[in-house]
């Protein structure tokens, strides 16, 4: 079965062969790789069109920058293929990681969402997860209230569910994986494969997370969609608003000691639509 896979890519020469090569070393050759060049103002693009003229299944999407939640739609939006997987610019699957989730997904056809183990990287260094950041499959809705527990680069989903989620939600600037992740989970159980198949590296300086101040206030835009167009079970409900209430009362703090008082006016307002 042939699977698209999603890189979206802004200004990352200096890492990118590392991610396309891994590509290029998968064991499961039914792929098509949509590369999307989202403004980037580096050698991008001369390192995409080299790529391009070695495999053919390597396919060049050239955008406007505007952001990674588009740039993956866009390269969506390209393929065909019934499966789709994300990588992102910075990361690197292991040569089996397509291999073995596709033949989860041969044993498991009822699979619509699968993700797997990755090993973490920090500053060349292998780093550790913490106890709360272990994965799981099965329910993962309410461990994924507070924080992203899935990595964007680890997942494989059938196209049909991307599409009934409507993708991801371009107005989001960072925790948009959150976001359409939080979105499948309050309906879905998903499947997990524990062996770490991606690695994942951190600490440069053009991460998104390192990028934006706030990060909490998208998961909380978040929490307050899926309260207001879920329908959970109460217990489910009042944990989406412990959590709500919880960061924007942080968030709620720190935009007062910070003096941004048009951000702290718009959290004080969910926090009394929220905390009674």
């Amino acid at each position: 079965m042939e699977i698209d896979i999603i890189i979206p890519i802004f200004n990352r020469a200096y890492c990118l062969k590392r991610t396309i090569d891994s590509v290029l070393a998968q064991s499961y050759p039914n792929w098509r790789l949509w590369a999307v060049n989202d403004g980037s103002t580096d050698e991008t693009s001369s390192i995409l069109k080299t790529y391009a003229k070695l495999d053919q299944r390597i396919q060049i999407v050239e955008t406007v920058n505007g952001g990674v939640s588009l740039a993956r739609n866009i390269g969506v939006q390209q393929g065909i293929a019934p499966w789709i997987a994300f990588l992102d610019s910075d990361d690197e699957w292991l040569p089996e990681k397509l291999e073995i989730q596709m033949n989860f997904t041969t044993h498991s056809p009822q699979s619509k969402f699968v993700f797997c183990d990755e090993i973490w990287i920090r500053n060349n260094k292998q780093v550790q997860q913490k106890a709360h950041q272990k994965k799981q499959g099965g329910n993962l809705f309410l461990r994924s209230l507070e924080t992203c527990l899935i990595g964007a680069s680890t997942v494989i989903m059938k196209r049909d569910l991307y599409q009934e989620m409507k993708g991801f939600d371009i107005s989001y600037p960072v925790c948009e994986d959150y976001n359409l992740w939080l979105k499948i989970l309050s309906l879905y159980e998903v499947d997990f494969i524990s062996r770490p198949l991606v690695k994942k590296y951190g600490g440069h300086p053009d991460q998104l997370s390192t990028q934006f101040k706030a990060m909490d206030l998208w998961r909380i835009k978040s929490l307050e969609w899926i309260l207001e167009n879920r329908t959970l079970s109460p217990s489910d409900s009042e944990a989406v608003r412990a959590e709500l209430v919880k960061k924007a009362e942080i968030l709620a703090l720190g935009y007062e000691k910070y003096r941004h008082q048009e951000k702290l006016a718009e959290i004080q307002t969910l926090l009394v639509k929220y905390k009674n």
